[in-house]
């Protein structure tokens, strides 16, 4: 398991309105490693996600990157991304736009990553036609074509059923093999079982990510 710290996060807090929804959090995400973030609905972890990717600036805190370092965030509630008159294509197409033009790479990669996801034959349709399974896969794939060094992602299989869970399983353990670190809040005790570092929030939050007592499917 890889001991680089990509991203850290050091005692950050978080005010809405000026309630507390995250006091006091230390997170490190580490190169190939996985992070799962756990606790109740209400407990902050889709607050951590977004200040960890730079959506959010904290109240009290800071996040730091190593050089260079990309992030993709995967986030819970895409109404605005809903909204634009996208195909699914032109969709997980954004996952590799950058200031030049799509190669032939770019184009197998898209074509590749919609067939593992089994959302090929969706390509010319809205996404405002989609279900929320459907939808969501369409996500994950323009996620993972970002090719980060860190991957934030809230629920990312929230909506899917058992046999596309296994899929995206698989994805995030090939991508840790590969190198990245994933952060992921989680509901899902088989998914957050495939961490080897877990941190749960609750009431006050505080204290720091921890090694899991979890299975370790990267060290493998």
């Amino acid at each position: 398991m890889g001991m680089s710290a990509l991203l850290t996060a050091e005692n950050l807090s978080f005010r809405y309105g000026g309630t507390p929804v995250l006091q006091d959090v230390t997170v490190r995400a580490e190169a190939g490693s996985m992070l799962a973030v756990t606790g109740p609905n209400g407990s902050g972890k889709s607050t951590l996600l977004h200040l960890l990717a730079g959506v959010e600036r904290p109240s009290a805190g800071h996040v730091s990157r190593a050089p260079k370092t990309r992030v993709a965030l995967l986030p819970q509630r895409t109404g605005d991304i809903d909204a634009l008159p996208l195909t699914v294509t032109e969709c997980v197409r954004i996952g590799r736009f950058t200031r030049r033009r799509l190669t032939r790479t770019d184009h197998t990669a898209v074509r590749l990553m919609m067939e593992r996801l089994e959302i090929a034959h969706l390509a010319r349709r809205r996404l405002r036609e989609l279900s929320g399974g459907q939808r969501q896969r369409t996500l994950l794939a323009q996620t993972f074509l970002q090719e980060a060094e860190v991957y934030v992602l809230d629920e990312p299989t929230a909506a899917l059923d058992a046999e596309t869970r296994r899929r995206v399983h698989d994805l995030l353990i090939e991508t840790v093999r590969d190198g990245a670190a994933i952060v992921v809040a989680s509901h899902d005790n088989e998914e957050s079982a495939l961490a080897s570092h877990s941190l749960r929030l609750g009431p006050g939050n505080g204290g720091s990510s921890t090694d899991s007592p979890v299975r370790r499917a990267f060290s493998r």
